[in-house]
């Protein structure tokens, strides 16, 4: 099954929108363009349903049936319950507030376990918690190739060891850690796993329970929706937490890791994703499928795709001399996050031509400061970093080759 490109490119207003015609976008690891069906809920809630949710009135009970969907439809996609879904304002907020509920969980002198390859956001709360008296232990990158060692880890662990926190995907090195096996490594030692998908979520939603982690978040606006962060924790490690939220909201799962409260509308659009991700499987599957079937199904289908335009954009920088690839060289366990540095240019210069052949990229550290630091890679100007999903085209990568081409020599 080969994905249809033109029927997934439909369901995006970003390729119809004149301003952006010729513009080819990779920066989708900073965030995604929105697919059509988030935008009309967003649109609909804060024109019909923008009140005070789950009263009686029809446009509040809608309001409240809108958010409630959201939880349910997007626990079926991940294989988890509704109850273990949080939406919180962005990652980084909902790690800062999870290491907040989870500090009375541990004594004095416990033990974290925190890689250096994540993005900020699951590394910065969980160092701070150094000053209340807990032992931070890094787990540092392979200064080469960017990579967490598993060897290195079993090392790391000690009769206090409370957490292990490492991405699922780093943001700037684009590996794939394999989460399953160090979840199972971490509770052999009774220690708990925290994983940042920001990374590898826009490529595809996991099967969290297949996972094994105890805590699993990505940023919802990387995958298609809305401004929100989606945190899933376990629903017998929340119930040993300290409820963040109004003393009243202690035992409400679904309040206890928002302080701030819900943002409805957001909330009450997230099922979108869910039907942007239906409206793909039902045009090329004819099988029906449970949610997580299909989440599945449309994984493969993401991944070729990806994969295939993957290869030739890694064969065209392996042919160079002037670049060198951050992190693995090969497909194999690695998405479409590709960083480079120049070799012969500065990427001041790079990426300025870059942007004058209508190629969108970003460039610098993108809070992925521990792994540049570990490799020994200045922050500024920082990597120049080349994003891709599965709504992007063969002529893309073209455009990026040549842009490149030119913009190298």
């Amino acid at each position: 099954m080969k994905l249809d490109l033109n029927f997934v490119r439909s369901q995006f207003p970003a390729f119809s929108e004149p301003s952006l015609q010729g513009w080819a976008f990779f920066e989708n690891a900073g965030g995604s363009y929105p697919c059509k069906q988030v935008v009309d809920k967003l649109t609909s809630f804060y024109t019909k349903n923008k009140v005070q949710p789950y009263y009686p009135y029809p446009a509040s009970a809608k309001a409240g049936e809108m958010m409630d969907t959201s939880y349910k439809r997007m626990a079926e996609y991940l294989n988890v319950e509704a109850s273990e879904i949080h939406f919180g304002p962005s990652t980084t907020q909902n790690v800062y507030v999870l290491a907040h509920a989870m500090r009375p969980m541990w004594a004095e002198g416990d033990e974290i376990i925190v890689s250096c390859q994540d993005h900020e956001a699951n590394a910065g709360a969980w160092r701070r918690l150094a000053a209340s008296g807990i032992k931070v232990i890094e787990w540092h990158v392979d200064k080469k190739t960017g990579l967490l060692s598993l060897e290195e880890l079993e090392d790391l662990f000690s009769e206090r060891t409370k957490m292990v926190a490492f991405p699922h995907c780093s943001n700037v090195i684009g590996h794939i850690n394999p989460v399953k096996e160090i979840s199972e490594k971490a509770k052999q030692r009774g220690a708990l796993t925290v994983v940042d998908s920001v990374g590898y979520a826009p490529h595809g939603f996991p099967d969290i329970k297949a996972m094994g982690a105890d805590v699993y978040m990505f940023s919802l606006y990387k995958t298609f929706g809305p401004h929100l962060g989606l945190m899933y924790v376990d629903k017998e490690l929340i119930g040993k937490m300290e409820n963040q939220a109004h003393f009243f909201k202690e035992g409400v799962t679904r309040s206890m890791l928002t302080p701030a409260g819900p943002d409805h509308a957001q909330i009450g659009a997230v099922s979108g994703i869910l039907d942007y991700f239906d409206a793909v499987y039902e045009h090329h599957f004819k099988e029906e499928g449970t949610a997580a079937e299909r989440n599945n199904a449309l994984n493969t289908l993401f991944r070729e795709h990806e994969t295939a335009l993957l290869e030739k954009l890694l064969d065209f920088l392996r042919s160079r001399n002037d670049v060198r690839i951050v992190g693995p060289e090969y497909t194999e366990s690695r998405l479409p996050i590709v960083s480079i540095l120049s070799l012969n240019k500065s990427i001041e210069e790079v990426y300025k031509i870059l942007t004058e052949q209508k190629l969108m990229l970003g460039t610098g550290d993108f809070y992925a400061v521990r792994p540049l630091m570990d490799m020994d890679i200045a922050l500024e100007p920082g990597v120049l970093r080349m994003s891709f999903v599965h709504y992007t085209s063969e002529e893309e990568i073209d455009q990026l080759i040549a842009g490149l081409k030119s913009a190298l020599i």
